[in-house]
C-alpha cells in the first residue's frame, strides 16, 4: 500500500486509489521521456487506441476506455495482464519518482559547489 495504511477494507475507494496511480504512473511515464528528449534537444530544462477483453478492468479510464496502443492484449490471457498491470505500476511508481527528481534540482539547491 503506498501510503503505509495497510489493507484497504473500502473495495471502491481502493479502486479509485489504484486507478489514480496508474493514470498518475502513465503521465510520470510520458513526462520524463519527455524531459529527456528536451533535456537531450535543447540542452536542458532552462532553455491509437485498441478495444479488447480487458475494457472493463481496472485502469480503464476515459476518454480512451482500456488503451493497448500495441495491442498486447488482444489474446485475452488473464495471466500475461495481470504481469503486465504490475510491472505498469512498479515502472510508473519509479517514472513518478524520476520526474520529481528532475524536477526537484531546479527549485531546490544546496549552498557552496556541490556537483
Amino acid at each position: 500500500v503506498p501510503n503505509a495504511s495497510g489493507p484497504m477494507s473500502d473495495e471502491e475507494g481502493r479502486k479509485k486509489k489504484l486507478n489514480s496511480e496508474l493514470a498518475n504512473g502513465r503521465l510520470a511515464m510520458v513526462a520524463i521521456m519527455g524531459m529527456i528528449f528536451q533535456n537531450g534537444t535543447l540542452g536542458g530544462t532552462s532553455s491509437m487506441w485498441g478495444l479488447g477483453a480487458f475494457e472493463q478492468e481496472l485502469g480503464a479510464q476515459a476518454p480512451f476506455g482500456y488503451w493497448d496502443p500495441m495491442g498486447m492484449t488482444k489474446d485475452g490471457d488473464a495471466l500475461a495482464f495481470r504481469r503486465r498491470r504490475e510491472t505498469e505500476l512498479k515502472n510508473g511508481r519509479v517514472a513518478m519518482l524520476a520526474a520529481m527528481g528532475y524536477i526537484t534540482p531546479e527549485f531546490f539547491k544546496f549552498p557552496g559547489n556541490c556537483a
